[in-house]
């Protein structure tokens, strides 16, 4: 260990007289450098030295750089306080003193005196800081076109950036770097949009001109083929609604709001009318000579109207049942669809919750369907002619039940009543045989059920005499009997009206015997009987949202409004059909502000109701309870006086008639 230890610190002597050695060395070259550049320049051109370097120092003194002479003694300033930087690192040779000398000596020996001369320079002006204010808005500028933005298109958005202009403000300002900006930076720090075009390759452009080509004419097999495609008769059936609208609407530009017209009043005549004819429906070529059978009205678009049409004996070629569906809302003469079937159309009615379905009972006793979705005017479904289904005529026919259940209701007048499914017509999910008393069976003629009642329903019959019955239940079938007409039941309405009273138990059967009577559930005697018709009552309606008023209409052309709250005895407004044909059948509009009217010859009325007429004040439900009451005590009244007069004539002797028939006439 201790032999280690020597040779260790044998090995650190030896290097440490290296190093001294080396210091040795570097000194002697130093002072002997040193001793040459002063011989050197003591010698004989060192005069001519001396003044090539004072006017070399000149020169970098304008020009504000150091001279020679101060560098070569700032240096050895140095070589002087850095003893210990001196030892311990060789020092650069072309720093030194003598090197610089040297240097500078060749130079100025080699080069001639130099000639000075003025040239140009470039001044740079620097502007002062601008202050930029922001506003919340996007800061583009406004192009002096509006162009829709592309998917393809490219553009650069940049903003004022205050660090960024400090950091132009220290770079050198020199010839060119302006232009070297990136692009849509302008030098005053303002935004710039500039928009950039998409690459179109060769491919591309080459495409584009296969793409323009001549046009060439159709052959006539390939029109006909267009024509007759599925796809053009759908656009030529949609686009010839759209013009024929369009055509038919007329706008008066000379309409005055002001109120201060032709009339020195400034009211219309019509705003005094209750009843006014607004427009009518006809179609030469589907409903002439057809009689109306029925109309709806579309729940889901209320200004469009189904009416169904019997046969027309002048047209054996012709289908026997049509149903037409009219728009109310638009002033075109002809249906917006057309839709037929073999048999006579008897009842429609629009599908409740199905705004494309239409449905139909036929004479045939057969339940159809349509669909304005299928370009065909053919029904796409229809129940069979079999035992199990109507084999008798289907004159009423009623969707009740809720969006996730309901289902369709018809009767017939065999007095067989059928629940269908709309998903399957195949057969009917439910049968219910309509009897009265003696197992005779019912032959109903129309139907109605009370407001949101989808068991109970009353029916009109061809006996003259209305029922009430049932679907559901250990009653099932009729439960009880209105009799009081003297022919057969032509309409009946069920009061359907909501309100702070409920007068859903009420409706209204019209009848051949030229009278109409209100009856309540409640009581199988009649309310009231309305006598002020001379023909053949036809149908008759409640109004949607009127409690008190109702429509009727009779063989000799004239339509009523009766308003129960204003008089018993005569209609509140009455009003007679040009041409006094046979109305067949009526029917309120959902907003209760027109009554339609179907007649005998194919034509449907339009007529609106005054408003102030058609909607009830907030009085009407006290005033039509107070009205019902009062008919009910003039009804017990006749009653009792019936009564007394019966008493009075069995009372009477038998012996005061003998001698009253025994006295001559005179």
């Amino acid at each position: 260990m201790s032999d280690r230890k020597a040779e260790l610190e044998r090995k650190k002597a030896k290097l440490q007289a290296l190093r001294e050695e080396k210091d040795r060395r570097r000194r002697e070259k130093e002072m002997k450098d040193m001793e040459e550049a002063t011989g050197r320049a003591a010698g004989p051109g060192g005069l001519l030295d001396k003044d090539n370097r004072k006017e070399l120092d000149e020169m970098l003194s304008s020009l504000g750089v150091a001279p020679v002479s101060d560098v070569l003694s700032s240096l050895s300033s140095m070589n002087s306080l850095t003893p210990e930087h001196s030892r311990n690192h060789t020092p650069d040779t072309s720093l030194q003193p003598s090197s610089l000398t040297n240097t500078a000596g060749g130079i100025a020996g080699r080069k001639k005196e130099p000639q000075l001369c003025v040239v140009s320079i470039q001044t740079t002006n620097i502007a002062p800081k601008e202050t930029v204010m922001y506003t919340k808005q996007t800061q583009t500028a406004t192009s002096g076109h509006e162009r829709d933005a592309h998917a393809t298109d490219y553009y650069v958005l940049t903003f004022d950036d205050p660090q960024a202009e400090d950091e132009e403000s220290s770079l050198p300002h020199l010839d060119g770097f302006q232009s070297k900006l990136p692009p849509g930076i302008l030098p005053h720090g303002l935004p710039q949009v500039k928009e950039v075009q998409p690459a179109v390759t060769a491919l591309e452009q080459e495409k584009a001109k296969q793409e323009v080509k001549e046009v060439r004419e159709l052959s006539e097999e390939e029109k006909q083929m267009i024509i007759l495609s599925e796809d053009f008769q759908r656009f030529v059936d949609r686009a010839g609604r759209l013009v024929e609208r369009a055509l038919a609407e007329g706008v008066d530009i000379y309409t005055d709001y002001s109120g201060m017209g032709d009339c020195e009043d400034g009211t219309d005549e019509k705003s005094h009318q209750r009843l006014s004819l607004n427009r009518w429906f006809f179609d030469e070529r589907w409903s002439r000579n057809r009689c109306v059978t029925s109309m709806d009205w579309s729940p889901q678009y209320p200004e469009l109207m189904l009416a169904s049409y019997h046969n027309n004996e002048d047209s054996p070629n012709d289908p026997d049942g049509i149903c037409l569906v009219w728009n109310t809302k638009f002033k075109k003469t002809t249906p917006e669809y057309i839709f037929h079937c073999q048999s006579a159309v008897m009842s429609a009615t629009f599908a409740r919750f199905h705004p494309n379905l239409i449905l139909g009972g036929t004479y045939s006793g057969q339940i159809v369907l349509w669909d304005n979705r299928v370009q065909k005017r053919t029904p796409i479904q229809r129940t069979p002619l079999s035992a199990t289904a109507h084999t008798h005529p289907v004159y009423c026919m009623s969707v009740v039940g809720t969006q996730n259940a309901h289902n369709l209701i018809s009767v017939s007048t065999d007095g067989r009543l059928c629940s269908w499914s709309l998903d399957m017509l195949s057969q009917p999910q439910e049968k219910l045989e309509l009897h009265r008393q003696q197992s005779k069976p019912v032959a109903v003629t129309c139907l109605a059920f009370p407001h949101s009642d989808v068991n109970n329903f009353v029916v009109g019959s061809e006996e003259g005499a209305a029922y009430s019955a049932c679907r559901h239940g250990n009653r099932a079938g009729i439960t009880d009997t209105y009799e009081a007409h003297q022919g057969p039941v032509t309409g009946i309405s069920a009061n359907a009206v909501q309100g702070g009273i409920d007068f859903s138990h009420l409706f209204l059967t019209s009848s051949i015997d030229w009278t109409i009577k209100l009856w309540s559930l409640k009581e199988t005697k009649p309310i009231y009987s309305f006598e002020d018709n001379a023909d053949y009552v036809l149908d008759c309606a409640w109004s949607p949202t009127h409690p008190a008023l109702f429509a009727a209409v009779d063989g000799s052309g004239r339509l009523d409004l009766w308003n129960l709250n204003q008089d018993t005895e005569v209609p509140a407004a009455t009003i007679q059909v040009e041409g006094s044909p046979a109305l067949n059948r009526v029917s309120w509009t959902p907003s209760g502000l027109h009554v339609t009217v179907g007649d005998d010859t194919g034509k449907i009325w339009v007529y609106d109701v005054a408003e102030g007429f058609a909607h009830p004040r907030h009085d009407e439900w006290n005033k039509f309870m107070y009205t019902i009451q009062e008919l009910r005590n003039n009804q017990a009244d006749e009653e009792l006086e019936k009564l007394n007069l019966t008493s009075t004539v069995s009372s009477t002797p038998l012996s005061s008639i003998t001698s009253l028939s025994s006295s001559p006439l005179r």
